[in-house]
C-alpha cells in the first residue's frame, strides 16, 4: 500500500532523513518506534506532504501504486492519507463538532459526513455530550478524541498517529490504543509513531526503529523484543 524509497528529508543543510526505506501493507498496523531526535515526527510529516522530501535525492514515495513524493500538501488528504499530528492542534476556541467536520471538506467526505460522524462518535462515546463545547475546554484525552476522529472523518486508506499517547495519563492511554486497535481491525492501514514501545509492539503487526534518521532494526515485534540491544535501550532490561 505505502512505498518509501530512499527517502531523505533536510532542514536547511541539516540532513533529518537518511535513505529510509520500508513499506506498509494494506491493512497493516506498522509502528515506527525510537528515541527523541530520531526523525519520528520529520518522517510522519513527510508522509503527510508537511514537509517535502530533499529535491535531487531519489527518494520515492508510493501510495497505492501511484508516486505521491512532489505532490502539493493538500494533496496528500485528496490521495487517502490523515494525519493525527503531535500535539493534536485543534481550533481550540471552535466547538468539537466544527473541528470534526474541517475533517470532511473535501467533496467525497462530505458527502459521507453523517455517517463519518456517526462512526466516529460510536469510536468515542465520550464526545456525544461535548460537540457543542469549545474543543479547548476538553481534557487531554477528550482532545486526542477529536484529534484522531477529525481525521478518521476524511474517509482516508492510511491513517498516520504521531505519539497518541503523549501527555495522557496511563488509563487513557490504554484506552486511546484499544481505540486504534478497533480502527486497525475494522480495516484501516495504521502508522503509528510512538515512544511507548511496549504498547506499541503489542498493537502493531511490524515494527520499524528508527535512530539518527535511519532505519536500523525492523520485523515482528516479538522478533524485535528478542534482541537484546532493542530490550536496553526501549525497555530498560
Amino acid at each position: 500500500m505505502l512505498e518509501v524509497r530512499d527517502l531523505q528529508v533536510a532542514y536547511g543543510a541539516a540532513p533529518a532523513l537518511w535513505g529510509v526505506t520500508f513499506e506498509l501493507r494494506p491493512g497493516e498496523l506498522l509502528c515506527i518506534v525510537g528515541p527523541n531526535g530520531a526523525g519520528k515526527t520529520t518522517l510522519i510529516n513527510t508522509l503527510a506532504g508537511v514537509l517535502r522530501a530533499t529535491p535531487g535525492s531519489g527518494g520515492r514515495i508510493v501510495f497505492e501504486g501511484r508516486e505521491i513524493t512532489d505532490l502539493p500538501a493538500h494533496r496528500f488528504c485528496e490521495a487517502g492519507i490523515a494525519i493525527v499530528p503531535e500535539g493534536r492542534r485543534l481550533f481550540g476556541s471552535m466547538s468539537v463538532l466544527e473541528n470534526l467536520e474541517i475533517g470532511s471538506l473535501l467533496p467525497a467526505a462530505k458527502a459521507r459526513r453523517t455517517a463519518s460522524l456517526e462512526a466516529v462518535l460510536a469510536l468515542f462515546p465520550a464526545l456525544k455530550e461535548k460537540l457543542g463545547q469549545a474543543a479547548g475546554e476538553l481534557s487531554g484525552g477528550q482532545q486526542q478524541m477529536v484529534a484522531i476522529g477529525r481525521a478518521l472523518m476524511a474517509c482516508p486508506r492510511l491513517l498516520l498517529l504521531d505519539e497518541p499517547s503523549l501527555g495522557l495519563s496511563p488509563l487513557i492511554v490504554q484506552a486511546m490504543f484499544a481505540a486504534i486497535e478497533r480502527i486497525n481491525a475494522d480495516g484501516m492501514s495504521v502508522l503509528l509513531v510512538e515512544q511507548n514501545v511496549a504498547m506499541a509492539f503489542a498493537l502493531a503487526q511490524r515494527a520499524c526503529v528508527l535512530e539518527e534518521g535511519r532505519i536500523v532494526a525492523e520485523g515482528e515485534p516479538t522478533e524485535l523484543l528478542a534482541r537484546p540491544e532493542i530490550q536496553r535501550a526501549y525497555l530498560g532490561v
